[in-house]
């Protein structure tokens, strides 16, 4: 055999060694959460083994309970099929909208469960009505929940997702770069400048 069919057959035998690069779960969760949109049931069944287990364990990581975490994780799926024609790819990656959901969820499970838990507990202690002073506890919270919901609906897609992942989901910047499938520098840049934004709508200090 002549060197120039050698010098061919080591080229091939080179390219055909080069590992064919993974497929982008960004990329590829956009395109799913797209044709879910459309009705497609077999992009569904692929988006959702792509990203249940990771819903799954957002859930846990909020409601602690195995159990409730799997109905909470059930809830989220359903949702994304019923409503994935509200993706907005402009505002946000599918995964980014997806862990939005669950995490809302979760927190809604949470808060059920405590409210439950506390109107058990005055019914056991025979309370018939609610001091005033909790009322007026209560009535400054939601007033300041409110404000905080305003001042978080100025930042960018990208910080509202970080932020509140970070401080209502618990995640570290690495977990939340993992989770929104961005960069961590890109993260820490994002919740910086997200937490600068609330800090002067808030007119209080916010830390990181």
């Amino acid at each position: 055999m002549s060197d120039g069919a050698n010098d061919g057959t080591r080229r091939a035998e080179h390219l055909s060694a080069v590992p064919t690069p993974p497929p982008d779960p960004t990329a590829e969760a956009n395109e799913l959460l797209r044709a879910v949109a459309r009705g497609d049931e077999a992009a569904f069944t692929r988006l959702y083994d792509l990203v249940a287990a990771r819903v799954y364990g957002l859930a846990r990581r909020v409601v602690r309970d195995p159990a409730q975490a799997e109905e909470v994780a059930q809830e989220v799926l359903v949702e994304v099929w019923r409503t994935a024609s509200r993706f907005d790819p402009a505002r946000g990656s599918a995964t980014a909208w997806i862990f939005t959901i669950a995490h809302r969820r979760a927190v809604d499970r949470v808060r059920s469960e405590q409210a439950g838990a506390e109107r058990a507990r005055r019914l056991a202690a025979g309370q018939s009505e609610t001091p005033y002073d909790e009322v007026v506890d209560q009535a400054t919270t939601h007033l300041e929940q409110q404000q905080v919901r305003r001042c978080i609906q100025t930042l960018t897609g990208l910080q509202r997702e970080a932020i509140t992942l970070a401080y209502y989901g618990g995640y570290t910047y690495r977990e939340v770069a993992e989770l929104l499938g961005t960069a961590l520098p890109t993260i820490k840049t994002r919740m910086r400048d997200g937490l600068i934004r609330l800090r002067d709508c808030l007119g209080v200090e916010v830390t990181a």
